[in-house]
């Protein structure tokens, strides 16, 4: 499985999570180490979505893929 695959299915498993408060995240690039997602729905405007980016995403793609070195949202 490629590197990229791996992040795909890491965000799959976490979406449900972050579904259940009414947010959602979706995959965007993968280049040089650095992840991009899109955050939606109330995680876009939600004041502790810093937390669930750095701390629930980007530990559980970090997990999956240990060359990923930062998750970052546009």
């Amino acid at each position: 499985m490629s590197a990229l695959e791996k992040i795909e299915k890491a965000i799959q498993e976490i979406r449900p999570l972050i579904q259940q408060d009414g947010g959602d995240v979706s995959f965007v690039s993968y280049d040089n180490g650095v992840v991009t997602v899109a955050l939606q729905g109330a995680c876009e405007h939600c004041p502790i979505s810093g937390i669930t980016l750095k701390m629930g995403i980007e530990k559980q793609i970090q997990q999956a893929v240990p060359e990923v070195t930062e998750v970052i949202a546009v």
